[in-house]
């Protein structure tokens, strides 16, 4: 009888420890496991990283186009790599690292309903898990506005701004291909740059840009509104790899030396 009490004991301890795994795990389970951590001294950032999620598109429209010309098979395209930025920034300061994610929300609520799947509660389980910082956006605008106005800037600057997600050379495609095949109606443009507040950032703030093209007009506009350059693609990015999106050949980062030509 003590041998069924013990054993019915250590079953049930095993039942208690598998549920808590799996809730701290929920997000390992869902987008891979975490990066191995530093064991170098990490530093200390004086500012604020903002990431950005641009929303995906819809099987339903991009099924209808050829297969070479296809978007966002996997829902995670935008998800995934930020969520490995938040792990890198984390390795290379601190769990305390002042982090923000903005994620554009409608796009993952239709293609939620779509792939009959909780998109929002996986994105949520990032936040969760990371312990960061999670905005819902709904315009192109709202990115502007909490780089101006989503702290104090007088007492917190921003040390870093990335962007992935759908875009071309003049805007940020913050919404592609989810309410209308090929097309965007939810973006931040170039022009509207100039409204941001450059005293906003630190002087040596990190920004960089995944989306296509950008390299090509928008990221010097942003200099130009920021006084910060922003490292971007001239030509297509790539996110096959879900950890670090690369440049489609023959495109290059604009802080290289090579020149892209275009075919006519």
């Amino acid at each position: 009888m003590i041998w069924f009490y013990q054993n019915r004991i250590i079953l049930i301890s095993a039942l208690i420890l598998g549920l808590f795994l799996s809730g701290t795990e929920k997000s390992s389970a869902i987008f891979g496991r975490a990066l191995k951590k530093s064991q170098t001294k990490k530093r200390t950032s004086s500012g604020e990283f903002i990431i950005v999620s641009g929303g995906i598109a819809l099987r339903k429209w991009e099924n209808l186009r050829k297969e070479k010309y296809q978007h966002d098979r996997w829902w995670g395209n935008f998800i995934r790599p930020a969520r490995a930025r938040v792990q890198e920034l984390q390795n290379e300061y601190d769990d305390q690292c002042d982090i923000t994610w903005l994620v554009y929300k409608p796009s993952y609520e239709s293609r939620a309903n779509e792939d009959g799947k909780p998109l929002i509660s996986w994105i949520e389980s990032v936040r969760d898990k990371y312990n960061i910082r999670l905005i819902w956006i709904s315009k192109g605008e709202d990115i502007i506005e909490y780089i101006n106005n989503g702290k104090d800037r007088t007492k917190t600057k921003i040390a870093g701004f990335e962007y992935y997600g759908h875009s071309n050379k003049h805007a940020f495609l913050i919404e592609y291909s989810n309410q209308i095949i090929g097309s965007s109606t939810v973006w931040l443009h170039e022009e509207q740059l100039k409204e941001i507040n450059r005293s906003s950032f630190l002087r040596k703030s990190n920004c960089v840009s995944y989306g296509c093209n950008t390299g090509e007009s928008m990221a010097k506009k942003w200099r130009k509104a920021t006084g910060i350059s922003m490292r971007a693609a001239i030509g297509k990015t790539d996110y096959t790899n879900p950890l670090k999106p690369t440049v489609v050949s023959p495109g290059y980062w604009n802080d290289s030396r090579k020149i892209f030509k275009r075919k006519k």
